[in-house]
């Protein structure tokens, strides 16, 4: 490199030092070259030597007006000295002088991310997308990914990976495609391929990991992320992720310290401040919860989440002036997501207030557009109750009763969501020989396995062993989570009433708690609540009732096919008669009494669930009606819930 001006720039990212001194004497030497200058301006900026870079930029930017390099150093050069909003439009003008400026796009997502400007970012990382991709239709599909169109992207991308298999960014954005679709595997199996091709593709290695975190695999996503974090530990999406892992695995300190020492250091992401609060949500810090979202409304009036996080601790949060505020966001141009958190908060506050009509009002708009966001069509309940049936009969389950894994340590609390399943768990939790974990994801993806193996008629194909190592796998799964050591742990788990009989098959010594509420009341509790995910029949009334009697059939199945496996426990008896239904419930267990159990509220384990600040109260039993007042709305559910309004007890 002969251009001495070449050398000193190229010296600007290792010796900033050195690229100084030479840039002082070429400034001397040729007053009327501004290279010179810029590069020492970079060169001062560099070695924290801001404000006598300052001048030299403004000079540069009055005399060339044009030079988008100069604007991306003088942005960078007033954000250091507290100016973030000239700086920004320094670094705006940057890309508009020269659009493919990619340290000015960083610098811009950089800013916005610090900042919480989650339009501003996504508009940074779509251009740095579109410019890091070797070919103009894959950068095309890059952009539309991170602006969330995956539907336009994915058909693009089929095609170009058609001809060009090999393109490992294209297969890790059609991977992307496929994780808003929930299909991991496919998604798996392309970024697998693209670090095949690209062992050291760190974005890959990221998106694999986030893939895994998905599907609720922590260890395996912990173990993709421990090699991103060896390289680059301040990265805040790898400690994001991280924190989201620990949390899956129980860790629940060690995920609030995360999310807490990313909010001291992002104090402007409002996105940060709301993870840090459902952080400290769920370790029972409910008054430093309630400061983080409200940080995080003062960072981003609109952020519904945190409306709906002051909503959903269900303690009266929510003030008139909240719930003015929260129109006010709603006459704005709110996306989805956050319109919807709002709805839901609006529907808590109204009906805390006494307005049943405006509460309803708020929770359909809110289940409308909820319902809006799903993937894929509503379940052939009674196709799959009919498969049930005609698999495990009787001499079936007789046949492999001693088929699976004998250790009896599990605990299955399980039925419809909001139906008192946590308050089960909480009191269970509170004796010496059990530990709650959280809803474990296992046996849902047992079933996902079996289903790709031909479903469950394919069942009497399955050899001992098979089963065996099932449950086997189950345990060693679930080990991470049983960080107490206890004799007996529980998977609470509601939607596992759609897998007794596998649970009966691999794991033939567990016990099974059906948690059972009066249908009106469970259903409509389901459908006021906005679920985190999954739970996609809870946003419409008819659906709730065909998923509440696939439940009822269901259960009533295995009462008549395996008598005693299952222990149906009544919520609305439980709360009438708690010390009763609690020395019951022991029996079935096997499990001597323990006084600490009807103290269970005095419980500090954290707590995931819709109901972490109620289990931390003793019983009360005046929410065992609350539907009543709604019941002029909610006609459509009482005529789909048909008979199981009288027989649901039985």
């Amino acid at each position: 490199m002969t251009d001495p001006v070449a050398r000193a720039a190229a010296a600007l990212a290792t010796d900033p030092r050195s690229a100084a001194q030479a840039a002082r004497v070429l400034v001397q030497r040729q007053p009327g070259d501004p290279r010179p200058r810029l590069i020492l301006a970079s060169a001062l900026r560099r070695l924290g030597q801001v404000p006598e870079a300052l001048p030299l930029l403004i000079d540069l930017a009055r005399a060339f007006p044009r030079a988008a390099r100069t604007r991306y150093e003088l942005g960078l050069c007033l954000d250091a000295v507290g100016q973030r909003g000239e700086g920004l439009n320094q670094l705006e003008q940057a890309v508009a002088f020269e659009p493919g400026l990619v340290d000015a796009w960083q610098a811009l997502a950089d800013m916005a991310f610090a900042d919480g400007d989650e339009p501003r970012l996504m508009r940074a990382q779509a251009a740095l997308a579109r410019l890091a991709a070797g070919n103009p239709q894959v950068g095309k599909a890059a952009e539309l990914v991170v602006l969330g169109r995956h539907a336009e992207a994915e058909p693009i991308l089929r095609q170009y990976l058609q001809g060009s298999p090999r393109d490992a960014e294209a297969a890790r954005l059609l991977a992307a495609c496929y994780v808003v679709q929930r299909a991991f595997d496919h998604a798996e199996t392309l970024l697998c391929h693209a670090l095949a091709i690209d062992p050291g593709f760190v974005r890959a290695r990221f998106d694999l990991a986030h893939a895994l975190f998905a599907r609720q695999q922590a260890e395996p996503a912990l173990a993709e992320l421990a090699p991103l974090l060896a390289a680059d530990p301040a990265n805040p999406a790898y400690r994001n992720l991280k924190a989201g892992c620990l949390a899956l695995i129980g860790d629940d300190a060690g995920a609030a310290a995360i999310h807490g020492a990313l909010a001291s250091e992002f104090p402007h992401n409002a996105r940060i401040a709301i993870n840090h609060g459902h952080a400290l949500r769920t370790t029972g810090a409910r008054d430093q919860a309630i400061a983080e979202y409200r940080r995080a409304l003062g960072l981003h009036p609109g952020a519904g989440e945190a409306w709906w996080g002051l909503a959903n601790l269900k303690v009266g949060a929510l003030t008139q002036e909240d719930e003015a505020q929260m129109r006010a966001s709603l006459a704005t141009r709110l996306g989805d997501e956050d319109r919807l958190h709002i709805e839901y908060a609006l529907g808590r506050r109204a009906e805390d207030a006494g307005d049943i009509g405006n509460a309803f009002a708020h929770y359909q708009a809110g289940a409308t557009l909820a319902r809006r966001r799903q993937n894929g069509a509503v379940p052939d309940y009674g196709a799959e109750l009919d498969r049930t049936r005609d698999v495990f009969t009787p001499a079936f389950l007789g046949e492999r009763a001693d088929w699976g894994d004998p250790d009896p340590a599990p605990i299955f609390v399980l039925g419809l969501p909001r139906s008192g399943s946590t308050l089960v768990e909480q009191i269970l939790a509170s004796h010496g020989d059990v530990e709650g974990t959280m809803e474990l994801p296992f046996v849902p993806a047992l079933a996902g396995q079996v289903e790709k193996a031909g479903g469950l008629a394919a069942l009497d194909r399955v050899s001992r062993d098979e089963v065996a190592r099932w449950g086997a796998e189950y345990l060693e799964r679930t080990r991470v989570h049983r960080r107490l050591g206890r004799p007996r742990f529980i998977d609470k788990m509601p939607n596992n009433f759609r897998h007794i009989g596998l649970i009966r098959l691999a794991l033939p010594n567990a016990r099974i708690i059906d948690v059972r509420r009066n249908p009106m009341a469970s259903c409509f509790s389901c459908f006021k609540q906005l679920f985190a995910e999954g739970q996609e029949f809870s946003y419409d009334l008819n659906d709730l009732a065909a998923y509440y009697r696939h439940y009822l059939a269901t259960i009533r199945h295995f009462h008549e096919v395996a008598p005693g496996a299952v222990h149906t426990l009544i919520y609305e008896d439980l709360v009438e008669d708690t010390e009763g239904q609690v020395r019951g419930l022991l029996d079935y267990l096997d499990l001597p009494f323990d006084p600490a159990t009807l103290r269970f509220f005095e419980n500090d384990r954290a707590v995931r669930t819709v109901s972490s600040e109620q289990v931390r109260q003793p019983i009360y039993r005046s929410g065992l009606d609350h539907w009543r007042a709604f019941e002029a709305h909610l006609a459509p559910l009482a005529q789909g819930l048909g008979d199981a309004l009288e027989s649901w007890r039985g």
